[in-house]
Order: structure tokens, then C-alpha cells, then sequence
């Protein structure tokens, strides 16, 4: 009886010494499946999410992105600001931009979390190059490239509106009788998030109150012989 025993303990010992390293390779097996399967899920969210982001119509414009259940793109009104200078020694001088009309007819509604699109790059056969550079007799890409942060050429203004038109103060004095100090129109900081190679995305650091803006692309050979520049303006309702 007692070899019985014997044999039949010997017998489970055996039985446990081959199942434990054949469960945990079963376990180790699992685990690795897990990873990949999350890592496929990782990957393409990823895809998704660079997917998810519209290709404008033309580049090196600055584009709304319209953010509900999938994005979208809404172009802001291009204008051409034209560049003024007045001196008067009773009424003051200024120097700075003019743009047509007193608001834009492209109204955005405020918040927290505003932001636009701004590419150098064509990576859609129906993307068109222009904008700014085209009509100015310059090939846009010879500008890709260069420059790898829009924030160091592209400036957000809040414009003044003065009768009919809006302006953009670089510098503004009162005259004999008036304010000494130096005026500017406000500008808005943003932040870039880099989505793919030549597509940023411009989110407004702060909200925008209620006015007139214009995006202003000095120095991206967007002037022309007058010393006009092409802006990009919406109005925050």
C-alpha cells in the first residue's frame, strides 16, 4: 500500500515539474499577443489622427480648423493691407497696414481652444500652390523648407477699426496735444504642433476676445513693390 503511494505522489511531482514551464510559456505567449494587439491599436490611432487633418486648398495660407466630429478647414478672408504712414505734428503720426472694410465676413466664434492650419507642402494632387508668393511672382516651392517654424514669419494681430477699415498700428503717436507714448495693435502668441513635415498646427495660446484679427506674413515675400502685404483676417464674435 504504501509503494502505491509512493509511485502515485512520484507520479503528480513529474506531472507538475512538466506543466508549470508549458503554463507559463502559455502565459508568456498571452502576454505577448497583449502587446501587440495594443501596439497595433497605438499605431493606428496614430495613423488616424495624422489622417485626420484636412489638406487645404492652397498652400502657405493660414486656414480655420473647424474642430467637431471630424475637421475641417475654413478659409479666412485674404486681403491686401495696404501700408500707410501719416505724420502730423497736431494730430500725431502712424505708420502701419490698412485692410479694406471694417470686419471681415468670416465670423469664428470665441473660446478656449482656437486653432488654424498652415502648410508649405503639397501632399494632395488637389492641393494648389499659391497663395501669397504665387501672386507675387515667386514659386512656392522654392520656399519648402525654409524656415522650419511659421511663428518666426507669421504674426496675429488684433486690429484696430478706424471708420470704414481696419488697421494694424505698428507705431502711433499722439500729436502736440495728445498721448507721447508709443502705441501697437496687440498681438496673440500661439503654439506650434508639428502634425507631418510642412503642416503645422497653430493653436492660439490664449482666448481671443470679442474684434477684428488679421494673421500678417511679413517677410514671406507676401509684399509687393507698394509695400502692401497679403494678411489673412476673421472676426471673433
Amino acid at each position: 500500500m504504501d509503494i502505491w503511494k509512493a509511485i502515485i505522489k512520484k507520479e503528480i511531482a513529474m506531472k507538475r515539474i512538466y506543466e508549470t514551464p508549458l503554463a507559463a510559456f502559455n502565459s508568456s505567449a498571452a502576454y505577448g499577443r497583449g502587446i501587440l494587439f495594443l501596439s497595433g491599436i497605438m499605431f493606428c490611432a496614430y495613423v488616424t489622427c495624422a489622417q485626420a487633418y484636412p489638406q487645404p486648398e492652397f498652400t502657405n495660407e493660414v486656414y480655420f480648423l473647424k474642430k467637431d466630429n471630424s475637421y475641417s478647414l475654413v478659409r479666412l478672408e485674404k486681403s491686401s493691407a495696404k501700408q500707410e504712414t501719416k505724420v502730423n505734428v497736431i494730430k500725431g503720426s502712424e505708420y502701419g497696414y490698412e485692410i479694406e472694410g471694417k470686419s471681415s465676413p468670416v465670423r469664428l466664434d470665441g473660446g478656449n481652444s482656437i486653432s488654424f492650419i498652415y502648410t508649405t507642402t503639397n501632399s494632395s494632387p488637389n492641393s494648389k500652390s499659391d497663395s501669397i508668393m504665387k501672386a507675387n511672382g515667386m514659386n512656392p516651392s522654392a520656399m519648402t523648407g525654409f524656415g522650419n517654424d511659421p511663428s518666426s514669419t507669421i504674426t496675429l494681430y488684433k486690429v484696430n477699426v478706424d471708420g470704414s477699415s481696419r488697421k494694424i498700428y505698428l507705431q502711433k503717436q499722439g500729436g502736440y496735444f495728445g498721448s507721447h507714448k508709443n502705441q501697437t495693435s496687440d498681438k496673440y502668441t500661439f503654439s506650434l504642433k508639428k502634425i507631418r513635415d510642412g503642416y503645422w498646427e497653430l493653436v492660439i495660446d490664449k482666448p481671443l476676445p470679442k474684434g477684428e484679427y488679421a494673421f500678417s506674413m511679413m517677410g514671406m515675400g507676401a509684399g509687393d513693390m507698394s509695400g502692401s502685404h497679403t494678411v489673412y483676417a476673421f472676426g471673433v464674435d
